[in-house]
């Protein structure tokens, strides 16, 4: 079994940001609290971690804080409202029983201490989970990271490598999402949120089994494909280094224990030391390595309840590829940065302090662990000494918090001539997001390129990303020039568990729409259940261009009257 590439082309992404050549505005934006934004419940739909959390409405949701604000001033009162939160769940038909009474369980404690620190309102928790109109969350007010005040250089355009220069090639792995309960044979449609698993029972005669490699369906992997995929891609090489921008674990977010995804961060990493041998890797932090998911209190948070247990074995297992002083501020806050060669460094960041799903955001969401300020110090020392720096982490930055989205678009305004490279994951597609002048938001100054996943989950094939970058000789943008992306085609695999397949090579169209329907099919892994068109095709554009959180709102005010968020919503989802 073999990894087939599909081709980026660098020819196909220009064709696709022609589509994106409408300006957004004349001007920069102003920040405005008053309209309505996606909510924590349509970053969660997006995810599809199965709990349906559109049955909370706004008067129930406000009863339910009402409550817990008055039941948490006693200490003594956390197990019945541990219970009554799973009582919810089940009435509301969240989860099935077993997974609300699972999940309530695994989340109640570090929630309710966030929840208890944080001195959040109803109507202000409300307004996070259902959405602006239940209410306002100024605990995420509008806040400003301090720029230097040293004048920004003028801008000098890039141009194209002399023929014949050298190149880089970067190996590029995210969301791996490893299921060590993944049992071939078992129901691939079960009612839990992850299935394929021993507990999913076997399929019914109208239901799919779980395949050899892997399959269609709200199914992470078996350890059996990661390491297919390692081989292939130590084949593949040779690779100058690589970037790994986290989520080791599966989706059995209700079940998961510090002991198992310690575990399982051990077997991935020394696995990918086995098969990549002596190559530097450059890890980011995942949104799923912490449990409960999501959770990464900043380092305010002492003691039990803080991330040192993890932050503490990634620096023990990534010593091999970190300097002493990288693993000293990864142990502080799961941040850090590194040299990779004379001339170009990586910043790697923990893109969980920017995440709505983070509860303990709750607390503080004002530059959480100080990461932005300690960015721009890297970036205004990379300046002053001429270094080019990629920025890799998990999540993409439109998807952040808006405070938190806003700073790092004015930080990537203000150092595009230093930032040559950003690099993430987490959505499990084959995407990227754009970052444009403030002035006229219409220069583009930068682009995040969003890697597909290793991961099936939730109906794609698996798959790793090759980047070609500009390399390693004096005046080298580091620009990323070309990528590829190679995937197993998981319908012919299961076919022959022992056999190979065929290469998806699909062929370059200068028609607007052919190009944009290709870009849809690379952008699943070659693996696509619905066709995108219509508003469909205008929404994964505007996503396209949404380096910033609130780009969207700014799609639907200039274009769709309203009807922009509604389908971000459906389309996104």
């Amino acid at each position: 079994m073999r990894f087939a590439p599909i081709p980026c082309a660098v020819g196909l992404l220009c064709c696709v940001l022609v589509l994106c050549s409408v300006p957004l505005g004349t001007s920069f934006p102003v920040q405005d609290e008053g309209k309505p934004g996606i909510t924590f419940l349509e970053e969660v739909g997006r995810l599809r971690v199965g709990f349906n959390w559109r049955n909370l409405t706004c008067p129930v949701c406000k009863v339910l804080f009402t409550i817990l604000d008055v039941a948490l001033l006693s200490d003594v009162n956390e197990e019945r409202v541990a219970r009554a939160v799973g009582e919810a769940c089940i009435r509301l038909h969240l989860a099935e029983e077993r997974v609300c009474r699972q999940i309530t369980e695994l989340f109640r404690d570090d929630f309710i201490r966030a929840l208890q620190q944080s001195l959040l309102w109803p109507s202000e928790a409300c307004a996070l989970l259902v959405g602006r109109s239940c209410g306002r969350f100024d605990i995420y007010a509008p806040w400003n990271v301090t720029l230097p005040r040293i004048p920004k250089p003028p801008v000098t355009p890039p141009s194209p490598p002399k023929p014949g220069a050298p190149q880089s090639r970067v190996l590029f792995l995210t969301d791996i999402h490893w299921d060590q309960e993944y049992a071939v044979g078992s129901s691939a449609d079960c009612k839990d949120p992850l299935c394929c698993r021993n507990e999913s029972g076997s399929p019914s005669w109208n239901q799919r089994a779980a395949g050899f490699w892997g399959s269609y369906s709200k199914c992470d992997l078996p350890l059996r494909t990661v390491e297919n995929m390692l081989e292939n891609a130590a084949r593949t090489g040779p690779w100058d280094w690589v970037y790994w921008t986290g989520d080791i674990p599966a989706h059995n977010i209700w079940s998961q224990t510090r002991k198992q995804q310690l575990s399982e961060l051990t077997v991935i990493t020394r696995l990918i030391q086995r098969h990549l041998g002596n190559l530097k890797v450059y890890p980011a932090i995942g949104n799923h390595e912490s449990t409960p998911v999501n959770s990464f209190p900043p380092p305010f948070v002492h003691g039990n309840r803080s991330s040192r247990w993890l932050y503490d074995t990634m620096a023990e297992e990534w010593a091999p590829w970190l300097p002493e002083q990288a693993l000293k501020t990864l142990r502080h806050g799961g941040f850090y940065t590194v040299e990779v060669q004379p001339g170009l460094r990586v910043v790697s960041l923990n893109m969980n302090f920017c995440a709505r799903e983070n509860y303990w955001l709750m607390v503080n969401s004002t530059d959480p662990a100080n990461q932005l300020q300690w960015l721009i110090h890297i970036l205004q020392a990379s300046e002053e000494k001429g270094e080019r720096v990629h920025i890799i982490g998990h999540i993409p930055p439109g998807l952040c918090l808006s405070s938190w989205s806003w700073n790092y678009y004015h930080i990537i305004n203000r150092y595009e001539g230093t930032i040559t490279g950003q690099f993430f994951g987490h959505t499990h597609m084959d995407e990227f997001q754009m970052f444009y002048d403030e002035a006229t938001m219409t220069r583009a100054v930068g682009v995040a390129f969003i890697a597909p996943s290793i991961t099936t989950y939730v109906n794609l094939n698996p798959g790793y990303r090759v980047y070609l970058v500009d390399g390693n000789y004096k005046g080298s943008s580091r620009f990323v020039l070309d990528h590829e992306t190679y995937i197993l085609n998981l319908t012919e695999a299961n076919r022959q568990p022992e056999g190979g397949f065929s290469s998806l090579l699909p062929t370059t169209s200068q028609h607007d729409d052919r190009v944009f329907q290709q870009f849809w099919y690379l952008r699943h892994k070659g693996h696509v259940s619905e066709p995108c068109i219509d508003a469909c095709k205008t929404t994964v554009v505007c996503f396209l261009r949404s380096g910033r959180y609130d780009e969207l709102e700014q799609c639907d005010l200039l274009e769709f009257g309203g009807d922009m968020v509604s389908a971000v919503r459906k389309t996104l989802c």
